[in-house]
This record gives structure tokens, C-alpha cells and sequence, in this order.
């Protein structure tokens, strides 16, 4: 293994998570074989439209949601929603206030999590009319099992490598964001997974953001911001938690949108602070970014605020530190999240490490766990 993982694939306590990093190009190239055999079936299943889809999942399964809400919002012409599992359980009347036709988007990597299961229970509880697409990394989870073979329902399953067995997702996330983006999205999509793997590959294989990444950790940043506007707005608060998850809480993160920022989180910003801005492939979003990096920029000390993204650079120079993601200069955004994320992976690995933090268990006293527990489930009553 070469690149910034070769020089982490012996740290101690890291394997796992060093493995599924690296095995992200792979696994998405095994999906895209996964939903072209499944096309005939899927394509069955789908082909009652749904007037509302709904994208849930717990924590960065919900993040997944998020990425892709506005991208198959314009590519299927109806309304779709990213809404965690977490809070359809707390507020099911709420989240499904209007009695739609609905196809219930579940994400997620072991099925096991309390909320997994009672998502979709209490969908059929407060919807006359709802069916399940589940995306799961697990065969033997109980989401899974409790799904496989009903009528409305449909399993997909993702290769049994993307089940990860470190504590943070990353294949996982990855994978099951690619196949939602295939399964519901169309065959259109395929023909970017090629691009998208040799951009992972060349972020992995030829070490492209070791000096960057090794630049920002030498900082020794005490917070780390990711901002990104529309679909990349899921991809931010993905890549805060992986921050927060790889470094047991050591580093802390947030995310937020390039215009949203100014309302108020700007506080967070202090000396020890970087700032990382995920940039929009979209020419109008795009605006947006460059006006926060310029605006950042000004007041924050050089090497501070980082530009990420297929074309990160401003038509009219380079506007400093910029991260590039070669090969995906023309994808839309929830795809070009694909990539992306591994900066943040790559960034929450190396700085674990440095801080002596077992990346695979970064909390073996057990306060925060790999799937849920603990977490107990109220009856709703009528």
C-alpha cells in the first residue's frame, strides 16, 4: 500500500480502518456491478412512483440522505426528503404529517440499531400507503432480515466487505451513497463510477493530499469547520463527524453551508482553528464558496482555510491552498461527495494516530459504540 496509508498501514490499532479506506474504489466498482444485475428487479419495484421519498438512516447513514435529497429531487421530478431515523422515532407524527404515497429509503450499514427497525414500523404505522428500499451492508442485520422477501419491500445489498469493522463508517457510507444514487437516480450514473474510483485511487495510491494533509495537522488544530453548499451540505457534516469519531472527540468538529456560516457559527473560528471548503461543481453554488473562501482568507492566518473540490480554483487565480480531486471536475455534486470524503477519512485517520488514538476503537472504555445501544423505544400511541 502506498500514499499517506502506506505509511499508516502498520499504526497501532488502525488495520481495519486503514483497510476500508482503501478498499472504497473497489467496493464502489463492485456496486455498480451490484445494481446492474438488480436493474430488471429494481426497476420493477420502483416503477409504482412514490408522490414523496424519504431518505433516513442514523448518523452518517442519515448524512447519505442527505447528500442525495436534492440531486434525485430534480432527477425523479418529485419530492424527496432526507430525515434521520432519529428523528422520524422522537416525532413520527411530525415526519409524516401528510399521508403520501411513500417509498421509505433506508440506510444502513449493520441494521442493528434500535431506530433502524422502528423507522420503518412506525412509517407503516402513521402512512396508509408506504414501501422500503433497504440499503444495507449487512445480510444478518435484523433490518435486513426483517425485509427480505416481504411484499413492498426491497433489500439491497452492498458487498459484505463495505460491513466495516472499524468504528467509524467509511466504505460503508460511501457504498451505500453510490447505490442509492444508482438505484434511484438510473443507469445514467454508471458510467461515472470508472471516474470516480481512479479519483479515489489517485487520492490513495499516489498520496495526492499527504503534504496538505500533513500541513493542516502540523498546525495542530484544536477545531476543524467543513463547509459545503447544496449536496455537499451532507458531505460537511459527514466528514465533522468522522473528525469527532477518529479522534475520540480530541479534535473538535462542525459543519455547516458556505452562506449559513455567517449566521452565528462563525464564532467557533479562533487561532487554532482550519477551515476546510468543500467546493460545488455547480457554477451558481459554486459563487457562493468562493465567496467564503475569499472572505475567510482575509482574516484567517495562510494554510488555515483549505479549498476542496473537482475544480477548486477561482477562474481568476488560485485562491491559495487547494486540494483538487482530479476526475471529477464535471460530476454532479452527490457524486462528487464520493471522492471527497476520503479527505476527511484520510484527515480523522492521520490525526488519531498522531495523538496515539486507536482509530478502530478511539473509545475502549466503551462510552461511545460502533452500533448503537441503550437506547429505548416508546410505545406510540394512538
Amino acid at each position: 500500500m502506498t500514499g499517506l496509508l502506506g505509511s499508516l498501514a502498520h499504526a497501532t490499532g488502525a488495520d481495519d480502518t486503514v483497510r476500508e479506506i482503501a478498499q472504497q474504489p473497489r467496493v464502489w466498482r463492485e456496486i455498480d456491478g451490484i445494481v446492474a444485475a438488480s436493474r430488471p428487479e429494481l426497476d420493477a419495484f420502483l416503477r409504482p412512483a412514490a408522490a414523496r421519498v424519504v431518505l433516513t438512516g442514523a448518523g452518517t447513514s442519515g448524512f447519505a440522505g442527505q447528500v442525495l435529497a436534492t440531486t434525485l429531487t430534480r432527477r425523479l421530478g418529485r419530492r424527496v426528503d432526507a430525515v434521520h431515523t432519529t428523528d422520524i422515532v422522537a416525532d413520527p407524527r411530525g415526519c409524516f404529517a401528510e399521508d403520501l404515497p411513500t417509498l421509505l429509503v433506508s440506510f444502513a450499514r449493520s441494521g442493528d440499531s434500535p431506530e433502524s427497525i422502528a423507522a420503518t414500523e412506525l412509517a407503516e404505522r402513521c402512512l396508509s400507503d408506504v414501501r422500503h428500499l433497504v440499503i444495507t451492508c449487512n445480510a444478518k442485520g435484523r433490518l435486513a432480515q426483517e425485509h427480505a422477501g416481504r411484499t413492498g419491500s426491497y433489500v439491497l445489498l452492498m458487498p459484505p466487505d463495505s460491513n466495516d469493522r472499524g468504528f467509524a463508517m467509511t466504505s460503508s457510507f460511501t457504498g451505500m451513497t453510490l447505490a442509492a444514487l444508482l438505484a434511484l437516480g438510473g443507469p445514467a450514473y454508471a458510467r461515472f463510477t470508472g471516474r470516480l474510483a481512479r479519483t479515489a485511487e489517485r487520492i490513495i495510491q499516489d498520496g495526492t493530499l499527504d503534504q496538505g494533509i500533513d500541513a493542516l495537522l502540523a498546525r495542530d488544530p484544536e477545531r476543524i469547520v467543513y463547509l459545503g453548499s447544496g449536496p455537499l451540505r451532507g458531505l460537511a457534516a459527514e466528514s465533522a463527524l468522522k473528525t469527532l469519531e477518529l479522534t475520540g472527540g480530541q479534535i473538535v468538529a462542525l459543519s455547516d453551508s458556505a452562506l449559513g456560516f455567517r449566521h452565528g457559527p462563525k464564532a467557533v473560528l479562533n487561532e487554532r482553528t482550519v477551515v476546510i471548503v468543500y467546493v460545488s461543481n455547480d457554477p451558481y453554488t459554486r459563487k457562493y464558496d468562493h465567496d467564503i473562501l475569499t472572505e475567510l482568507r482575509a482574516t484567517m492566518p495562510p494554510g488555515s482555510v483549505i479549498a476542496v473540490g473537482g475544480a477548486p480554483e477561482d477562474e481568476s487565480g488560485p485562491l491559495g491552498e487547494s486540494w483538487p480531486l482530479h476526475g471529477a471536475e464535471d460530476v454532479e455534486d452527490a457524486a462528487l461527495a464520493l471522492p471527497a470524503v476520503l479527505c476527511a477519512q484520510l484527515i480523522g485517520l492521520k490525526a488519531a494516530v498522531l495523538r496515539g488514538i486507536r482509530p478502530d476503537n478511539p473509545f475502549p472504555s466503551g462510552e461511545v459504540n460502533r452500533v448503537v445501544h441503550g437506547v429505548t423505544l416508546h410505545r406510540l400511541q394512538h
